[in-house]
């Protein structure tokens, strides 16, 4: 962990895996409590995960779109160049904005056979495997970031046919920029078309990756507080 640079006098790893951890600690111990401070926050996440699941649906019907314009161009004699490249990018963006709303319903595949030996065990076992998935998706949730500040900073780009305005660059780049740097951005910014840089079709990754980790601590303290698990799957005959 030599490269996990201090945030606010701690090492990031203390603030990504320590304090979620903590906080597990304190919902074991203190229910009551936890369960009443956490609840307001448990329901706005909830409408987090929900418009994540919103956010995957519209890139999935955008996969449907470009396949339909592939088509047409294809019957037109048109040409599309880049149609495969936004595909691709738009099925990475659905399967990772997806992760966190599909925990919530119970749709990753969850092997149940031992916890159907009793509540005791079915409590701790699927307390560890919550916790050990819990770390897990916030290292990949970190790499992920940090993939994002290297493709930036080698300035990546694809290899492919697909552009975009560069404008919409710009407004990307305003999240990660200074406010009183905005003036500036802008007005180095044209307003032609260049080739990809690899960090825009990565960022549905970093933020998806990045909400199934939230979503798994989530739920684990949800787990602790109320000694049951609130992911429920729905039965399929």
């Amino acid at each position: 962990m030599r490269d996990w640079q201090d945030y606010l006098g701690l090492p990031l790893w203390v603030w990504l895996f320590v304090m979620p951890a903590a906080l597990a600690a304190l919902c074991l111990f203190r229910r009551d409590q936890m369960g009443r401070l956490l609840r307001p926050v448990w329901r706005l996440l909830d409408r987090v995960y929900l418009a994540s699941g919103v956010v995957a649906a519209c890139f999935m019907v955008m996969i449907l779109l470009l396949i339909v314009a592939q088509m047409i161009a294809r019957w037109s004699g048109w040409v599309f160049p880049g149609s495969t490249e936004y595909a691709g990018y738009a099925m990475a963006a659905t399967s990772f904005f997806a992760l966190a709303h599909a925990l919530t319903r119970g749709a990753h595949i969850r092997v149940s056979i031992l916890l159907n030996i009793n509540s005791f065990v079915k409590f701790w076992l699927d307390g560890a495997a919550m916790l050990i998935a819990a770390i897990t998706a916030t290292y990949f949730a970190r790499y992920a970031i940090k993939t994002n500040f290297m493709s930036e900073m080698l300035n990546d780009r694809t290899q492919g046919q697909d552009f975009v305005p560069e404008v919409v660059l710009t407004f990307f780049q305003m999240f990660a920029t200074a406010p009183w740097n905005w003036g500036d951005l802008w007005a180095n910014s044209g307003f032609g078309w260049v080739y990809t840089p690899v960090w825009l079709p990565q960022l549905p990754m970093s933020i998806g990756s990045a909400l199934l980790a939230i979503a798994v601590w989530d739920y684990l303290t949800r787990l602790l507080v109320d000694r049951e698990t609130s992911i429920i799957g729905e039965g399929v005959e």
